[in-house]
């Protein structure tokens, strides 16, 4: 016990990019540029969703709260990166961290949740389409976002609480640019392979389970497009599927990267994150925005006016 309180720490050192000094400007460059078009593209679509009535339906409702969760997740971990790569001091307190630890996976979670709940509303669409206007009620879209949020942040708290139930000892180096848990877990005192373990555990678990859900819904949708007997009808229904799909694919692509990649394997945990971190917020508006008419239509009504 002796031992345990001599070395026991209150702050952790980030390691993060330093082990890459030569090229820490560049990429102070090339991520605020990239961070500043995605808080422009997020807040874009708020905007538009917000002032433009032909924006207020289900469909529209889900993107502006994905890009509101995505902006706030950005929020959480770019800004003290971007301030790390300049500085030579890269200290977090334990709070900090576990603030910052706590808020990435329950917005993370909300991500995939809101993604989830956006297939469902176009299976909804395409397969209930007489019927969705009286399903997918404004009262039931609220519903979802709230559910999407409490999900998210529940099993952030499990999560967070498993890691940080313990102390932390020397020495504190976090082999990365952000409090992620596999990095921080480590560090604990006592064994940490069993914590390790279960929040592990339960990330995949909440990755594999919406992307099947996500996949289900696809299945179902088709079978219901190929049943269309116009090529310009399947194609018309189809169309409001492909930002959405494309957005999957990249978001659960790259988070399994980060989850699945098994221990000591390949790659720099660091360098692996960026997609996940960087990238991944960054693409969504832009494939949500430069794919859809709805959203160019509505852009070029606000550039009119002003």
């Amino acid at each position: 016990t002796m031992q345990i309180n001599q070395t026991r720490v209150k702050e952790f050192i980030l390691i993060g990019f330093s082990l890459y000094p030569d090229v820490q400007i560049l990429l102070f460059v090339i991520f605020f540029c990239l961070y500043f078009l995605t808080i422009l593209g997020n807040l874009t679509i708020m905007g538009l969703t917000w002032v433009d009535r032909a924006l207020h339906t289900p469909m529209y409702i889900f993107l502006s709260s994905l890009s509101f969760s995505e902006t706030c997740y950005t929020l959480g971990i770019i800004p003290k990166m971007l301030a790390d790569l300049l500085a030579k001091n890269r200290t977090i307190s334990v709070i900090g961290c576990g603030l910052q630890m706590y808020f990435f996976l329950g917005l993370g979670g909300t991500n995939c949740i809101i993604l989830t709940v956006m297939g469902y509303d176009r299976f909804l669409a395409i397969c209930n389409r007489l019927r969705y206007p009286l399903l997918m009620t404004h009262i039931l879209c609220g519903e979802l976002v709230a559910s999407a949020w409490a999900g998210g942040f529940f099993v952030s708290l499990i999560e967070t609480a498993l890691i940080f139930r313990d102390f932390f000892c020397s020495p504190n180096l976090v082999k990365h640019f952000f409090c992620h848990m596999r990095a921080v877990v480590r560090l604990s005192c006592l064994d940490s392979n069993l914590t390790e373990f279960m929040v592990t555990l339960i990330s995949v678990l909440g990755l594999l389970g919406t992307f099947l859900f996500i996949t289900l819904t696809y299945v179902f949708i088709l079978s219901t497009v190929l049943r269309i007997p116009s090529a310009e009808g399947k194609q018309k229904a189809f169309s409001t599927c492909v930002s959405h799909l494309t957005v999957v694919i990249i978001h659960f692509g790259f988070a399994s990267i980060v989850y699945l990649k098994p221990e000591g394997s390949w790659g720099d945990d660091t360098l692996i994150a960026v997609p996940y971190t960087v990238i991944t917020p960054f693409l969504g508006p832009l494939i949500f925005s430069l794919r859809n008419k709805d959203m160019k239509n509505a852009f070029r009504k606000v550039v009119g006016k002003i």
